[in-house]
């Protein structure tokens, strides 16, 4: 998870993990060494592609080309969330309100006893079970091996690796569901050159145990790998493993703060042949960077490589919790992006063909048109559309709205229902709106009827009732981390916002993660993001920001939502 040491954890009881618990040995010479190391190429050892072996006889998910497949021979591309069990076992309803937003995997937490309370092979088996009756794939992971050589509470690889051999009976069998991520995070940022050896010895082992699944391993420097150790010797370590079955996870946080970090890291394993996916990363900003999610997002998306966002809910401070108190009808900003935003889960998820019983070539056949959408609720800035819906022959796995315009279309909303409110939208425009249907299998509909909707021309509606929580989540010296909960308590939707509220100690807003703010001296005024733009009644949108200060750093005391006076909570 994203820190400077990207997960400074404390005890799970009092304090589960936090975006904020930095170490500031990650910034120690990383201006100097970023643009060298993280950028440069994959060392001698890895600029060629994995020499060819001869593949075992697959069995369940397994690697070939440089590919995560299914048994079946099936491209399975992650798309999905991490999700804190070890701190959170009563969270039971979780596995199945991520799958209802349309993941296909989720990376759960575990903890080999090493630094918190051991999860055990029953409970482990009743997550497995409880991964596939909710149809996601399983990535476990032990925690315990966070931020090693720098954190001195963090625990081995050797020691995950027994703590796996101990469930060898429980995951015996679930090759098809269940992928082994040896240790989170397995090195800090003290002499990372030392993460290559344990990893090959951690993999070797559990092959020397007789694990057939494919094996996960983190980058280090607290995985975000900025010194590029894992990119030098990720060759070397895959072929140290007998089956090949391995794939390697960079966790992208505030060093990948720009499209050209992004896109150079990951390319580099493509073009080596060497599997890869983001295990965890991240999108509000801090006072290190902030991360270009949308690039992380787009360039998975074109190369075909997995992504699990960090995390689903109890980060102790929440700026990275998707839904918030682990209540699904309560996304934040970042849960909104991730389920609905481009290229994000609703859009682009497929979900695994085992779970449709399929032993040979994936589904090929398409889903029915659906019917032609109405429009509702149409204001300045937005429009709810519903349609009937399509039907298939497996079954549907979501809806793409695309604008018309001549013989152009654009995306203009994902979702898993027949419903949906485009936002963006400008006041007094006419446009055209029309819908195709997908299933699991990636198989897209023909395309509906349009509906034509022109949206009102005289702005946004004012808030009929509104109250607003501020909080500092974070601070250090000179600067802040703030969050800003916009509640809508009144009866009707609120569709396009313009919220506005004045410092009292000249303090500034640097960046912001779901809206857009204007400053002048000392009052702000923030149009929301295009996923926040809308609040249902009784619901709420979360926008975060960083932003500097002096010592005195007060609460503003009042707010305003397009012109109405709010409560504060």
């Amino acid at each position: 998870m994203r820190s400077a040491t990207n997960t400074a954890r404390k005890s799970p009881q009092k304090s589960p993990p936090t975006a904020l618990a930095r170490s500031t040995a990650l910034l120690k010479g990383l201006a100097a060494l970023l643009g060298v190391v993280l950028l440069g190429t994959l060392g001698p050892a890895a600029a060629q592609a994995a020499p060819a072996r001869a593949e075992a006889a697959a069995t369940g998910l397994h690697i070939s080309d440089g590919r995560l497949l299914e048994g079946n021979g099936n491209d399975f591309v992650m798309r999905g969330v991490n999700h804190a069990h070890t701190w959170y076992p009563g969270e039971t309803q979780s596995l199945a309100d991520i799958k209802a937003f349309g993941a296909n995997t989720v990376r759960v937490v575990l903890s080999d006893g090493h630094r918190w309370a051991k999860n055990g092979p029953d409970e482990v088996a009743g997550i497995v079970e409880d991964c596939k009756a909710n149809r996601l794939i399983c990535v476990l992971e032990v925690h315990d091996t966070t931020g090693y050589g720098e954190d001195t509470a963090a625990g081995t690889l050797d020691h995950a690796a027994d703590y796996w051999i101990g469930l060898k009976d429980v995951l015996a069998g679930q090759e098809d569901y269940v992928i082994i991520n040896i240790g989170n995070e397995p090195w800090g940022n003290t002499d990372p050159e030392g993460w290559t050896a344990p990893t090959t010895a951690a993999v070797q082992k559990l092959r020397g145990a007789g694990f057939a699944h494919t094996i996960m391993v983190d980058a280090p420097n607290w995985g975000q790998d900025w010194q590029g150790v894992m990119r030098t010797n990720a060759q070397a370590v895959y072929d140290a493993d007998t089956t090949g079955n391995l794939i390697f996870s960079i966790h992208m946080y505030s060093v990948y703060n720009t499209a050209q970090a992004v896109t150079d890291y990951l390319n580099a394993f493509v073009d080596a042949g060497l599997p890869l996916l983001i295990g965890e990363f991240g999108g509000p900003a801090d006072q290190y960077g902030d991360p270009d999610e949308d690039t992380m997002m787009a360039a998975a998306e074109q190369l075909g490589l997995g992504y699990l966002a960090w995390s689903w809910s109890g980060n102790t401070d929440p700026i990275l919790d998707l839904a918030i108190d682990f209540d699904p009808s309560r996304l934040s900003s970042w849960g909104e992006r991730i389920f609905h935003g481009a290229n994000g889960i609703a859009q682009t998820s497929q979900e695994a063909t085992v779970f449709d019983g399929s032993t040979g070539p994936e589904d090929t056949e398409a889903p029915t048109a659906p019917g032609t959408p109405t429009a509702s609720a149409v204001t300045a800035t937005s429009a709810t559309l519903t349609w009937p819906a399509a039907t298939d022959n497996v079954a549907i796995s979501g809806y793409d709205v695309v604008r018309v315009s001549g013989g152009t279309e654009t995306t203009a909303a994902s979702t898993t229902t027949n419903s949906v409110t485009v936002t963006g939208l400008g006041a007094g425009t006419a446009y055209a709106f029309a819908v195709y249907a997908r299933d699991a299998a990636g198989n897209r509909s023909a395309r509906s009827a349009t509906v034509s909707v022109t949206t009102d021309g005289n702005g946004p509606t004012p808030g009929v009732g509104c109250s607003v929580a501020y909080r500092v989540t974070g601070a250090w010296p000179g600067g802040f981390q703030g969050e800003i909960t916009i509640r809508n308590t009144g009866t009707g939707a609120i569709n396009g916002w313009n919220l506005g509220f004045t410092f009292a100690d000249g303090q500034t807003v640097s960046n912001m993660w779901g809206g857009t703010p204007t400053q002048s001296g000392a009052t702000v005024s923030v149009a929301p993001a295009g996923y926040t733009a809308a609040i249902a009644a009784n619901g709420s949108v979360t926008v975060g920001f960083t932003g500097t200060s002096g010592a005195t750093n007060t609460a503003p005391s009042a707010f305003t939502l397009s012109g109405s006076t709010c409560t504060t909570a």
